[in-house]
């Protein structure tokens, strides 16, 4: 059995939870609690695409934001 979380051939969706972090997702495989799909699905590359092009910050966002804080 192959692993659904590197098959270059599936279709994937890309999640994010509460704190901004983003997760490549197998289509097939229920949406997780406490994450939501925000891209796909669609095809493994389109979606790593996705995630290059839109999580700059790869702080969790309450770290993020206590830094900034720290620095006011």
């Amino acid at each position: 059995m192959s692993n659904p979380f590197e098959d270059d051939d599936a279709q994937y969706r890309v999640l994010v939870n509460n704190e901004g972090q983003y997760s490549l997702w197998p289509a097939e495989i229920e949406v997780p609690a406490g994450w939501e799909a925000r891209f796909g699905p669609d095809a493994r590359q389109a979606c790593l695409a996705y995630v290059e092009g839109n999580w700059a910050d790869m702080r969790p966002l309450s770290l993020a934001r206590e830094t900034e804080s720290a620095g006011s």
